[in-house]
């Protein structure tokens, strides 16, 4: 599978997912976790000027509306940003874009937060360097990026169906390392996105350099990262 393919598969799967994305969050088992998560974001977009990536349906757009001073919520498909678009927020504060999450910085100005809900998973590692380049350069220095995803879970979630290494070992992609899941809509389609699970060292090591004040913590069936943006990163 192509670079090029796995941001496309990804795009259909979440285009077609659109009408009942929000699912996602009300499983049970996770609404301690979502509860924890919803105040920590909250807490750390309040009074910012928010860059938010790949914002989806606008579920985390809405929560953190009536705290940040303002919001501009970016996502490549139309289709997700019609429901976000729909929901109630605070009048003159969220702009909604259409556009690319490895091309941030052309974006006509900066922010002093970031944004990065359940995106992190679905960038091909050997794309992460180039989309925390693109992402620092839409960012005053210092300005805080927040960022979390699914913890893996055994048992819980769409199970793991293959990684890079599944295919000719002495591939170049084999040294990648993606994780992938085979995913299920209601129209019965199948689709196999990438969806990685870094632990903490990888999220550190990621961000070596280029970051300060960083902070990891794992929730149950979640991850919290959040750091600042030092200058040239």
């Amino acid at each position: 599978m192509s670079s090029m393919s796995v941001e496309a598969a990804l795009a259909k799967y979440y285009a077609e997912r659109a009408p009942y994305y929000e699912r996602v969050y009300h499983k049970p088992e996770r609404q301690s976790d979502l509860r924890q998560l919803r105040e920590m974001v909250v807490a750390a977009c309040a009074g910012k000027n928010v860059l938010e990536v790949a914002c989806g349906t606008g579920y985390w757009t809405e929560i953190i509306s009536s705290a940040a001073a303002s919001i501009v919520a970016l996502d490549f498909n139309e289709e997700v940003l019609a429901f976000a678009r729909s929901k109630p927020m605070p009048p003159g504060k969220v702009t909604f874009l259409q556009g690319d999450a490895y091309a941030l910085q052309r974006l006509p100005r900066q922010f002093d937060a970031a944004l990065v809900g359940f995106w992190w998973s679905h960038v091909p590692r050997a794309r992460l360097d180039e989309f925390l380049l693109g992402l620092h350069q839409a960012l005053e220095p210092g300005a805080i990026v927040i960022a979390f995803d699914n913890a893996h879970v055994q048992g819980s979630g769409t199970p793991l169906s293959r990684k890079d290494s599944d295919g000719n070992p002495l591939s170049h992609r084999a040294a990648d390392g993606n994780t992938y899941q085979e995913r299920v809509l209601d129209d019965g389609s199948m689709h196999r996105i990438v969806k990685n699970f870094p632990t903490e060292n990888e999220l550190r090591a990621v961000l070596e350099g280029i970051a300060t004040d960083i902070k990891v913590e794992f929730l149950t069936y979640y991850w919290l990262l959040t750091y600042r943006t030092v200058r040239g990163g």
